[in-house]
């Protein structure tokens, strides 16, 4: 194990980046019909097999609050870019699905977004430099050093 002090160090810069890069890339989101967090729910609903995942477990692939999440695809629901529809498995819960509607705009949404964050982080640094950075996350994320 690393000296605490340099772990703790690590974890302040990366955590400070985060948030500043987010703070950023919210400020600057290139839609005025969805949402920052509205868009984290579409991409999220968008890599998931059918385009559709349980509410339960949307809630394990966002930064809100579970009440928070229920609130957001509400909305979305309202004005016709998500469904949501009874869980045949436990009928107490619901499963969230994009509708073609939500896919159309979140790809339209997801090419500038893809641009900001290229621009972002991608002129901050190298192509090495990000491998490096992806393979540092993946192993912080899965919680093991190799």
């Amino acid at each position: 194990m690393l000296d605490r002090n340099v772990a703790v160090t690590a974890w302040e810069s990366l955590f400070r980046a985060q948030v500043a890069i987010m703070r950023s890339l919210a400020a600057d989101f290139p839609s005025r019909d969805i949402s920052f967090n509205e868009y984290d729910v579409m991409f999220n609903l968008s890599r998931q097999p059918d385009r559709r995942i349980r509410l339960r477990e949307l809630n394990q692939h966002v930064l809100l609050t579970q009440p928070s999440v229920s609130r957001l695809v509400d909305r979305l629901v309202t004005r016709g870019y998500v469904s949501k529809l009874t869980d045949p498995e436990d009928g107490r819960g619901a499963i969230i699905e994009l509708t073609p509607a939500g896919l159309g705009l979140f790809r339209r949404v997801a090419v500038a977004h893809m641009d900001m964050i290229a621009e972002r982080v991608g002129d901050a640094l190298s192509a090495e430099e990000l491998g490096q950075l992806t393979s540092f996350c993946d192993r912080l994320r899965l919680g093991h050093p190799d």
